[in-house]
């Protein structure tokens, strides 16, 4: 299971996302689970980068699939904002279309 946790203040404001685990839904290379969830996650990512010019960070390590990407600053740029509730949505549609048991979301107050 592809397991994300959002990361939120008390009061709301995004501070990051860890996404870690494989899907499982198919053999490797035929997972569409594990590859829209990468998409999403990647995307957002590179977004952050590319587009917002959001002060981020980034650890990963292929061989467990674990992604964590942190804000370096608060409180994050609008954009960012946006680019964020875009990847919530699109992790809660996988998750609603295959399950729980390949793809779980869930919100973490730090």
């Amino acid at each position: 299971m592809t397991r994300i946790a959002i990361h939120k203040t008390t009061a709301g404001e995004y501070r990051g996302f860890i996404c870690e685990g494989h899907a499982e839904y198919a053999e490797h290379g035929k997972d569409i689970v594990c590859a829209a969830v990468s998409m999403l996650v990647i995307n957002t990512i590179n977004s952050f980068e590319k587009i917002t010019k959001e002060p981020i960070q980034v650890k990963q390590n292929a061989r467990t699939g674990r992604i964590e990407c942190l804000f370096e600053q608060q409180p994050i740029k609008e954009s960012s904002k946006v680019l964020m509730d875009s990847l919530v949505l699109g992790l809660r549609q996988v998750e609603k279309q295959y399950g729980q048991k390949y793809c779980k979301l869930t919100f973490e107050e730090v």
